[in-house]
């Protein structure tokens, strides 16, 4: 084995080591540990900012510009807002021990689910270096060790944040391996890394399409998805029309290049000719390119032509798909074909229809007349978020701290034995 991915093994195998220690940490020990953390980042702001603006200028000597860009910067805002959101996580109920299920079964064995932490987590992302502090935060407070794989575009960023952190560590008496940050980032030791079944519990990627993909083809261990954010939202005839160009507006151009920014519009017929041109006016006035089928284009008649390719995208981008649909039904159908299963909106007066909105589709966040932008771990109350799954395993959707935790059976007993008469052949 060459020497880089010799090291990458061990920097997991210590990973795993520390992670007992997080996973003795009580209650109270956990919420210290993470006020100390949100307070190491503010002590080190300076040297944080210094380490981003190294990296912003990296990417934009790279071509880098627009939301690809804005996801990499930090200033003191922002950094300000990492931290609250790391003692926000430290203020919510502990999941572990948490007891899900409680039984006497009638031989007497008392039997309880009871939330435990997964182990290690492998958390490789891009771009973005507040995931950082996230899921160091989310992974530690649900006691389980993180193995952190930021991006090369954002190295001196994740660096810098990680040393803060690891001096809350080693202040906690915790081995600083129980937040471990990967240096090597070549894709032999990312292959590497995901292939440690023995080691790592869960993979989570977080970043584009082709990362997720590449993680998924080559990991031995089991990975939570998240490939893109095909967003829609529904504009139906009982709807409020000012809400639903509200509701637009803020899904599409508050920040267009997030995973929760809408992509897709589609409007009932009955009131496109109303909707439409204002929500044109509106777009456009912020800059946004609209394409659409040719009962829209009938409508805004300068919108660009529309093809399946745009209705499946995540633009990331303020570009917009929009289609008008004869029904609720049609609309449905619509989400179907190429929904993400991410988020999806309705804007309706209308109860029934709405139940029936929310029922027919199995995205991860389904929303009634409010914006896709809530789609989110901190304004869904978890604090903050390690990522939105799309893959229906044990989470689905935003994934905070209970998501890091898994249910085990602990049964508890007086002597109780299964006789072998007893038994039924298996």
């Amino acid at each position: 084995m060459e020497a880089g991915l010799e090291t990458i093994e061990a920097q997991a195998r210590a990973c795993r080591d520390a992670a007992q220690a997080v996973a003795a940490l009580d209650t109270a020990g956990k919420r210290a540990l993470l006020e100390a953390m949100a307070t190491a980042l503010l002590r080190h702001e300076a040297g944080i900012l210094a380490a981003n603006a190294k990296d912003m200028e990296a990417a934009a000597a790279r071509g880098t510009r627009g939301a690809m860009l804005d996801r990499l910067r930090l200033d003191d805002v922002r950094l300000k807002g990492i931290a609250d959101a790391v003692r926000f996580v430290a203020g919510l109920p502990d999941p572990v021990g948490q007891v899900t299920r409680e039984d006497i079964r009638p031989n007497g064995i008392h039997v309880r689910r009871v939330r435990v932490p997964l182990g290690v987590i492998a958390m490789i992302y891009e771009a973005r270096p507040n995931v950082t502090a996230d899921a160091a935060a989310l992974c530690l407070y649900a006691g389980n060790a993180v193995i952190l794989r930021g991006g090369s575009e954002a190295i001196h960023s994740n660096t810098a944040m990680a040393a803060a952190l690891h001096e809350a560590l080693r202040d906690a008496g915790i081995p600083t391996a129980a937040l471990s940050v990967v240096t090597d980032l070549s894709r032999e030791a990312m292959v590497r890394l995901l292939q440690l079944n023995e080691v790592i519990d869960l993979a989570i990627p977080r970043g584009g399409e082709g990362l997720i993909r590449f993680v998924t083809e080559h990991a031995r261990v089991p990975v939570i998805k998240h490939y893109k954010g095909v967003c829609h939202l529904y504009v139906d005839e009982h709807a409020d029309l000012d809400l639903a160009l509200d509701l637009l507006i803020d899904g599409k151009t508050s920040r267009p290049g997030v995973c929760n920014a809408l992509e897709t519009l589609l409007v009932h017929r009955a009131v496109a000719n109303e909707f439409l041109p204002r929500a044109a006016v509106a777009l456009r006035g912020r800059g946004v390119e609209l394409r659409g089928d040719a009962a829209s284009r009938d409508r805004v008649s300068d919108l660009l032509s529309a093809s399946d390719d745009d209705y499946a995208a995540e633009f990331l981008d303020l570009i917009l798909a929009v289609r008008v649909v004869d029904d609720l039904e049609q609309a449905i159908a619509h989400i179907r074909r190429f929904t993400s299963d991410h988020t999806e909106v309705i804007a309706t007066r209308d109860v029934a229809t709405a139940q029936r909105f929310v029922s027919a589709l199995r995205s991860a966040v389904v929303m009634v007349n409010a914006s896709s932008r809530f789609s989110d771990g901190g304004e869904l109350g978890l604090g903050a978020e390690i990522g939105i799954s799309t893959t229906r395993l044990h989470a689905y959707g935003p994934m905070g701290a209970e998501a890091l935790t898994i249910e085990r059976f602990v049964v508890e007993g007086k002597g109780q034995v299964r006789h072998a008469e007893s038994r039924q052949a298996i």
